[in-house]
């Protein structure tokens, strides 16, 4: 996947920054802060998540679908992108 090596420093500094809102989570769930910034603190991290993922499929179509060197590439990255999008909508 030359794509998470090329963007490997931008895409690790995102994850760091998702596991330091998880870990502000806990700490609130620790606290006992009121439920509501409980709530807008997980509203954030689903988005950080949904920006991330966002990304990595963006990248997963422009490098092993549209990118392909051959057919049977194109036809391995489609599907593969297909049933990781299966997996993320349940």
């Amino acid at each position: 996947m030359a794509h998470t090596i090329r963007d490997k420093d931008k895409l690790i500094a995102r994850v760091r920054r998702i596991k330091g809102q998880i870990e502000g989570i806990e700490r609130a769930l620790l606290a006992e802060v009121p439920c509501g910034e409980v709530l807008r603190q997980v509203a954030s991290v689903r988005g950080a998540m949904n920006g991330l993922t966002t990304e990595l499929v963006d990248d997963h179509l422009r490098e092993h679908v549209l990118g392909a060197a051959t057919d049977a590439d194109r036809q391995q990255g489609s599907e593969e992108l297909m049933g990781i999008i299966r997996t993320y909508l349940k």
